[in-house]
């Protein structure tokens, strides 16, 4: 393999689906701008996504609507001139 080309800042992060409020532990080097408190009691960098293995319709056999920051509203709000 060759060297140097993996970063060496990895660190223990949580990652919160935000539709779900299902959040875990892990090493990462992504950059991130938010904390929390994880129950172990210590503060941890956190990423926050919008889908992830607890809410994603091919995991879980369900389909969910996931609208975040009112996507589809902005969209026919943008469009709707050309509705008729």
């Amino acid at each position: 393999m060759k060297k140097g080309i993996h970063p060496d800042n990895y660190r223990l992060v949580v990652f919160k689906d935000m539709s779900d409020d299902f959040a875990f532990l892990t090493r990462s080097c992504a950059p991130a701008k938010d904390t929390i408190k994880w129950e172990d009691g210590n503060e941890y960098p956190l990423i926050k996504m919008e889908i992830s293995s607890a809410s994603h319709p091919f995991y879980t056999g369900k389909m969910k609507l996931v609208d975040t920051a009112g996507r589809i509203d902005k969209f026919k709000n943008r469009y709707k001139h050309l509705k008729k």
